[in-house]
């Protein structure tokens, strides 16, 4: 398996440029961030170039996180700030040599007005993706821990990508959420496997290193690259210490 390191969670106490040759160091296979705007994007492409290391994505921007946001492309009557924030994310990847972008849903009242709204900003998210070059991932969160949030389920999330039929789009497949809204987890990727761009792992119920917790990981690793999966697997995970001290699971994981 080629191990990702998610460093909105990982190596925090670092600059993000540090983050990345510090995740080179303790082997990581590739990256993935959240929010690195505050970070010049030829700063993080010069990081990414020393290291060797691909970053496969980022978010747009979430909205005002002290009002509550949770991302904005799924609220009516704040699309153009939406909209905005799609092209942001999109010119800064662009720019920083970033291969995908997680559009974020949001909080909404999951009404028919909201799913037209958020299908429509993932339609010109798809649109610079497809002049780009990039990914657009789309990702089921579950409502635990981000209540009200648009997208909580795979079949939604396939539904949306079904409908409106591009190819940039694509699910990004947290097992972490989805062992909490469905389980079933084996059976969801093997039947989900040619919409999904991207996986990510977390132990459930802490969401700390992947070693313990309800969820089997080493079984799950290993029929998920049985079935055929080639891509990384996200270390999106909050860890029980420090990023360093909880790296263990990596070498047994392999």
């Amino acid at each position: 398996m080629k191990f990702s390191a998610n460093l909105g969670f990982l190596y925090t106490d670092l600059p993000l440029p540090e983050a990345v040759h510090a995740a080179k160091a303790d082997g990581f296979d590739a990256l993935e961030c959240h929010f690195p705007y505050d970070t010049p994007p030829a700063d993080l492409k010069t990081a990414l170039k020393t290291t060797g290391l691909r970053m496969l994505g980022m978010n747009t921007w979430p909205g005002d996180r002290n009002a509550g946001d949770f991302g904005l492309a799924a609220l009516v009557g704040r699309e153009d700030e939406a909209r905005a924030e799609i092209e942001r994310a999109f010119a800064y990847a662009a720019a920083a040599g970033i291969e995908a972008v997680h559009v974020m849903a949001g909080r909404t009242d999951g009404g028919a007005a909201a799913e037209n709204c958020f299908r429509t900003n993932l339609d010109h998210a798809c649109d610079l993706a497809e002049k780009q070059g990039i990914t657009v991932l789309i990702e089921p969160i579950n409502t635990r821990d981000v209540a009200g949030y648009h997208l909580s389920g795979t079949a939604h999330a396939a539904q949306i990508i079904d409908d409106l039929d591009r190819p940039e789009l694509k699910i990004m497949f947290d097992c972490y959420h989805m062992q909490i809204m469905q389980g079933n987890l084996a059976h969801s990727i093997e039947k989900l496997l040619s919409k999904i761009g991207h996986i990510q792992i977390a132990a459930v119920p802490d969401r700390g290193e992947p070693d313990i917790g309800e969820l089997d990981y080493a079984w799950l690793l290993r029929h998920i690259s049985h079935i055929g999966y080639q891509g990384y697997i996200g270390a999106e995970y909050r860890p029980r210490t420090t990023t360093r001290d909880g790296l263990g699971w990596i070498t047994k994981m392999r």
